[in-house]
């Protein structure tokens, strides 16, 4: 094996291992996301656990963030909670700055 090809193996792990951190840091900003929602939803126990599964569910519909942030505001809207869009745009970046910092700490 050329060193060339050491470099090519050791970036290809890098970046996998750079995806799985990815979808792990989404999938618990999404969870986190879903708890604070329901916060906002007044939801408790059992019930904000189940909600905040279905917002990590809905990230699973198309790339990016975006249908997780329509879940969110259309159940906000439903229930008449008053959110603008920037304070659930900015909360979820908060959040992900948690769960980027929770995954780091766990290793």
């Amino acid at each position: 094996m050329t060193t060339f090809d050491k470099r090519e193996e050791g970036f290809e792990k890098q970046f996998a291992h750079d995806e799985e951190l990815r979808f792990k840091a989404n999938a618990r900003r999404n969870k986190l996301l879903g708890l604070w929602a329901a916060e906002k939803l007044g939801l408790s126990g059992a019930d904000a656990d189940a909600y905040a599964k279905t917002v990590v569910m809905a990230d699973f519909e198309e790339a990016g963030d975006d249908d997780v942030f329509r879940k969110v505001r259309k159940d906000f809207d439903a229930k008449g909670v008053a959110q603008f869009d920037h304070q659930i745009r900015r909360t979820m970046d908060e959040l992900m700055v948690k769960a980027v910092a929770e995954i780091k700490a766990a290793r």
